[in-house]
């Protein structure tokens, strides 16, 4: 293939990926809309047609937005590539680091995140200080989302600088098996940044304590034990700060893992509907869904490596995306910039992976709990969250990792 071929190949991924994103948010604008006069009947007597149509207008109010970012990450992507940003940022920082190939590679990619972040800032100022305090979310203020940045960018130096390093030194000195190195070097840092997550960088951005209600702690505790599930702590986090989205979610690896609630949940809901959502999240740990889930991100990534291993010495690769200067930098960080353009496709074949284990751990908590309490909680937070009853079905099968609302809880009925 020439550089002059895969150029054209590049730019017409892209236009096609960019236009159907375009147009599966008009059928969710288009779709949502219509149906926010009334109540799905599924939903009516539970769900006021007030609250519907906010969880519409908040629909639709983030998708549009969602269509700015697409257009705006298209044209930064373009400046990266075609438009010569990394090739500049390449012979600059190979200026800077003329003997040292790694280092200048990693000051070239810090660089290009740095760049991308600020530029990025924008869009995430409106997101959160617009759109979600219009809807009454948001509880951040400019100080915390300040803090929260640098804390970010403190970490990416601290932990994503060191890994970096170690896979561009791997890419220059393991031969052509460098990608099973660098596999096995990424298999490793992930496992153990899932380990040290929650004793050590959650506390970094809230605080975590034991779960208050000491009934409500009691029957979690008794839950835990029927389904055989160990954990090292039942806590509260203080989500609030930030959002009044609520949530609940394991974290941790072996003797590190915990059940972490959301405040604003445990306000949201009562004790047994509370227990309903645990045994859902425990039916994710009992089916083996965030097992199968690693395994399903290893072997991708394997063959991501794999593919960038046989691209990494082809002249055109480089010179077809704008940048003339070949290197283990150059290649890993284009193949990881453009490879989304390419498999935008394939979306949808993870997310009806994930609405599959979705019904299944619905399914269990059903057995272990109530499927009617799980369909009360659920009611609750699609409300409470403003999430939409109706979305497009199309969009949904791109998008969605969780079944549509009424899907879901026609599904529950069954159970109960």
């Amino acid at each position: 293939m020439t550089a002059h071929t895969f150029s054209i190949l590049f730019v017409f991924a892209l236009i096609v990926s960019v236009l159907l994103q375009l147009w599966l948010a008009m059928r969710q604008i288009n779709h949502v809309r219509r149906n926010s006069a009334a109540v799905p009947a599924e939903f009516a007597g539970r769900i006021t047609l007030e609250s519907h149509q906010r969880a519409a207008s908040y629909t639709v109010t983030k998708t549009r937005f969602g269509m700015i970012s697409t257009l705006f990450e298209a044209i930064v992507l373009l400046a990266f590539t075609l438009g010569g940003g990394i090739e500049w940022l390449t012979t600059l920082t190979n200026s800077w680091f003329p003997a040292s190939p790694i280092l200048a590679g990693v000051t070239m990619i810090a660089l290009l995140g740095l760049i991308n972040t600020v530029i990025s800032l924008p869009l995430s100022w409106i997101s959160t200080f617009r759109i979600e305090a219009a809807y009454g979310f948001n509880q951040s203020t400019p100080a915390l989302w300040l803090g929260d940045l640098v804390k970010t960018a403190g970490l990416a130096v601290v932990i994503g600088l060191p890994l970096l390093s170690a896979v561009l030194w791997l890419m220059n000195r393991m031969g052509d098996n460098w990608w099973l190195y660098v596999w096995g070097t990424w298999v490793g840092f992930s496992l153990l940044l899932m380990w040290i997550f929650p004793t050590w960088i959650a506390p970094l951005f809230n605080k975590f304590e034991p779960l208050p209600d000491d009934g409500l702690r009691s029957r979690i505790e008794n839950l835990l034990t029927r389904c055989g599930f160990t954990a090292s702590g039942i806590f509260m986090m203080d989500g609030s700060k930030r959002s009044s989205h609520g949530n609940a979610y394991f974290t941790g690896l072996g003797k590190t893992k915990r059940i972490v609630f959301f405040d604003t949940l445990l306000k949201q809901l009562d004790g047994d509907e509370i227990e309903a959502v645990l045994a859902h999240e425990l039916g994710h740990f009992k089916r083996r869904h965030i097992v199968k889930r690693l395994v399903w991100t290893f072997v991708l990534m394997l063959g991501l490596l794999w593919v960038l291993g046989l691209l990494m010495s082809e002249s055109w690769f480089y010179q077809g995306l704008g940048v003339q200067t070949t290197s283990t930098a150059n290649a890993l960080t284009l193949f990881f910039l453009v490879m989304p353009v390419f498999t935008f496709i394939f979306g949808p074949l993870g997310s009806i992976m994930s609405r599959k284990h979705e019904y299944e751990a619905d399914a269990y908590a059903a057995e272990q709990a109530s499927a009617r309490d799980l369909i009360q909680a659920l009611v609750k937070l699609y409300r409470d969250n403003a999430a939409t009853l109706t979305p497009d079905p199309l969009h949904s099968m791109f998008y969605d990792s969780h079944p549509p609302a009424a899907l879901r809880i026609a599904a529950l009925q069954r159970l109960a």
